[in-house]
């Protein structure tokens, strides 16, 4: 089987953390920590791409960490290197017992391999956490099982509680979930450029298509750029004011007024402030952004 790295100098022996790790989220990163530290290898994540979700559904997934996303975040934490296995079906029909023989020991000679507790892998998931330590201790290599991790309402961290919280506008859990602020990364746009004509220009942002938005509806953020960072209130829905068909995502940068069309920016979600809804007119659309921005101050200053 062929191997999808992030480089192509292939490093080992290696210490691996196995998983799909949509999201980076603090259970994620339990899963990632013993093996930041062990002796003598590489730090090296092992997923999937597209997600097997995508593959048996045969429906496109909306991902908390697109690809690129995904391995700079991983790179931030440490990791020396990501190896994206080609979720396709001659890796589904894999037993579980050649996955760890012939990818994980052989070919990335893995002197650690750190799961969560309900990892399951190999030929329809027929493969357990307990399986991979009894095959892996035959040759040495030691497995780590990270117990599922809680947050402090006693519910499971997880891509779907997070999907879910972030569905409904629940930023505050799904943020303490993450461990930091669910961020939208994109290039800069032109836009129908309605916002400067009401006083208040907009950068639009275009990420990633398979990048999974939160709740329509207007959000404090803070925005990264140029080497620095400004507050703002963004926008993410259709203008139902305008009749709009498109989703968009419009970012205000408060106090700022330089042009930023083309480059790339990130904007942290820190808090929602309201859901999107349709105005009368353009006047009190113009009154409840003025409003929103208020909020967006009052908000960011009580944390920043």
């Amino acid at each position: 089987m062929q191997l999808g790295y992030s480089n192509y100098n292939l490093m080992t022996p290696t210490a691996i953390a196995l998983g799909n790790f949509d999201g980076i989220h603090l259970g994620h990163q339990d899963v990632l920590g013993p093996i930041l530290t062990y002796p003598h290898s590489y730090p090296t994540v092992v997923t999937f791409t597209p997600h097997p979700r995508e593959f048996f559904t045969g429906e496109k997934q909306k991902l908390l960490t697109p690809g690129s996303e995904k391995i700079e975040q991983l790179k931030q934490l440490g990791i020396a290197q990501v190896i994206l296995l080609p979720f396709d079906h001659q890796l589904a029909a894999l037993s579980w017992q050649v996955f760890v023989k012939e990818i994980l020991l052989e070919k990335l000679q893995a002197k650690c391999i750190s799961v969560g507790e309900n990892f399951c892998f190999g030929y329809q998931r027929q493969g357990t956490v307990k399986d991979l330590e009894r095959l892996s201790n035959e040759y040495g290599v030691e497995v780590v099982v990270v117990k599922l991790k809680k947050d402090t309402e006693a519910e499971r961290i997880s891509s779907s509680g997070i999907r879910q919280n972030l569905a409904q506008g629940n930023l505050i859990l799904a943020n303490q979930m993450l461990g930091r602020s669910y961020s939208l990364t994109g290039q800069v746009v032109l836009g129908k450029q309605l916002g400067r004509r009401l006083g208040f220009p907009t950068a639009n942002l275009e990420v990633p298509a398979e990048k999974l938005l939160p709740r329509f509806g207007v959000y404090s953020v803070r925005v990264f750029l140029r080497g620095g960072s400004a507050i703002g209130v963004m926008n993410i829905g259709t203008r139902p004011t305008l009749k709009g068909q498109n989703e968009t995502i419009e970012v205000h940068i408060l106090d700022w007024d330089s042009n930023i069309y083309g480059e790339t920016i990130t904007v942290s979600l820190e808090q929602f402030i309201r859901p999107e809804r349709s105005f009368n007119s353009l006047t009190d659309l113009k009154a409840q952004i003025e409003q929103d921005c208020q909020k967006a101050r009052e908000l960011l200053s009580l944390v920043y």
